[in-house]
């Protein structure tokens, strides 16, 4: 069957954000107030940070504004995969940050399970499911690198299972698979969109004023505080957290630090017991292939399967654009590949397609710091695994508000900022050459040219 044909009823946006749970937007913000703590950006990183903050010291008055409404953006388009790691895996840690990668692991365990903790403590109904993740190699030296990593993780006391063909094909069926690692407890399925929502909630519940369609357009010293404009007013507060993701920040010098990636996924329409039995998936993991052009992809609670990644669309400039939201030849492309993951799916169609911006920066995991005499703080970089690690990055954001050494605030990781990409039309160039050079890599068993040897040695990169 040609896959475009499997489009054809497709429907251009996000299955998550299409819910019909989706709440009512509330009021913008009109004339001028006054709080405590200003968040700005409604997606996970603030909505934790707005949550986490109120939870720290009830009487704190906290205000939150989001330029469009909450759970608009990657918060609610992204794959719905919650992981543990901090660092955008095991593997990426132990390069950057190798004394620390303990620490950094065990606080990422404590963290997934505070976001655990918190969907059942403000009953949050996100079809939540800590059914782990399978990496699945489908070349054969992906396959030796996936035991390798097995006893390297296992050196470190991370309990991981090594796969070999039928074991990984008795777990989820595809003729492409040939073996896996499976991390059983470190990362859960999520609908984003409810989590999103729900989280909306809880601050309400708690107190926060949220105000929707209030994009945060200019950030100035008032004072001992500081001073929001937005287009019908404006927010006074002693501190501000700003959670904006890839959108244009309001302290301008991180900006260099941040290129924005479009990232695609596709949802199947829901399957039948005949074609769920075809390829087993009991166990309802969440599955990545091993390759530098990856794909990502899941189950959903109505036993539909999310496909997405490979292709990381990077446009000149850095722009961020509505229209950049959906690529129909990545659409086709990546049902091409579904059906070749999953032949014995043949006939299936997708329902929905869409794409977002990924806040990319050169280490892939998130960077922190301070402006304003330290009553501005920001959490950015997250490149694509921020529906867990935003938690982490809201209780950095606030112990670097409150000037007090923690555990967190300590870290290397935490002190230290990613490289900054080049200006244009450098950065496109190199982002271009690097795809390029990914891709090669993909099909010459993962040798890596001279480019990429250069880029790990500058810790610059580019991943979706």
């Amino acid at each position: 069957m040609d896959p475009a044909h499997s489009l054809a009823d497709v429907q251009y946006t996000s299955f998550w954000l299409a819910d019909p749970a989706r709440p009512e937007a509330l009021p913008a913000l009109v004339g001028d107030v006054s709080c405590d703590l200003l968040v700005v950006g409604g997606g996970y990183s603030g909505l934790w940070t707005a949550l986490i903050a109120k939870e720290r010291d009830p009487s704190l008055d906290v205000v939150l504004v989001e330029g469009q409404e909450v759970g608009w953006a990657a918060s609610g388009r992204n794959g719905g995969f919650c992981a543990a790691s901090l660092t955008h895996g095991f593997f990426n840690g132990l390069e950057r940050w190798p004394d620390e990668i303990d620490t950094l692991e065990r606080l990422g365990r404590e963290n997934l399970q505070a976001i655990e903790d918190a969907v059942k403590r403000y009953s949050i109904d996100c079809d939540w499911e800590r059914t782990g993740e399978l990496d699945v190699a489908t070349e054969p030296y992906q396959a030796d690198e996936l035991r390798e990593g097995a006893e390297l993780m296992a050196a470190h006391g991370l309990e991981v299972d090594f796969l070999d063909t039928d074991a990984v094909r008795a777990e989820v069926d595809s003729p492409t698979f040939l073996a896996g690692l499976w991390d059983k407890d470190g990362v859960a399925m999520v609908h984003p969109a409810k989590l999103a929502w729900g989280l909306k909630r809880a601050c309400l519940e708690q107190g926060v004023r949220i105000f929707e369609h209030t994009p945060a357009t200019q950030l100035a010293e008032s004072g001992t505080g500081m001073a929001v404009r937005t287009p019908y007013g404006r927010v006074f507060a002693e501190h501000v957290a700003l959670g904006t993701n890839i959108f244009p920040n309001l302290v301008k010098r991180v900006r260099p630090f941040l290129a924005p990636v479009y990232d695609f996924a596709l949802m199947t329409e829901p399957l039948t017991e005949q074609q769920l039995d075809s390829i087993g998936w009991k166990n309802r993991q969440g599955l990545g292939d091993c390759a530098n052009q990856f794909h990502y992809f899941r189950i959903s609670a109505d036993n539909r399967i999310l496909w997405g990644g490979y292709d990381a669309i990077y446009h000149y400039g850095g722009k961020v654009r509505d229209e950049y939201d959906h690529r129909p030849e990545t659409y086709e492309k990546l049902a091409g590949h579904f059906f070749t993951a999953f032949p014995q799916l043949e006939g299936v169609r997708f329902s929905h397609a869409w794409g977002g911006a990924i806040d990319t920066c050169s280490r892939f995991s998130a960077f922190f710091g301070t402006a304003h005499k330290g009553r501005v703080s920001y959490a950015l970089g997250y490149t694509g695994l921020g529906v867990g690690a935003t938690r982490f990055g809201a209780e950095v954001m606030l112990d670097l508000l409150t000037g007090q050494e923690t555990e967190r605030t300590e870290l290397e990781m935490v002190k230290s900022k990613p490289m900054p990409f080049p200006p244009e039309p450098v950065k496109w160039a190199g982002i271009g050459i690097t795809k390029w050079s990914l891709d090669r890599a993909d099909h010459n068993q993962g040798r890596r040219n001279l480019w990429l040897k250069a880029m790990d040695a500058l810790g610059l990169g580019f991943d979706s």
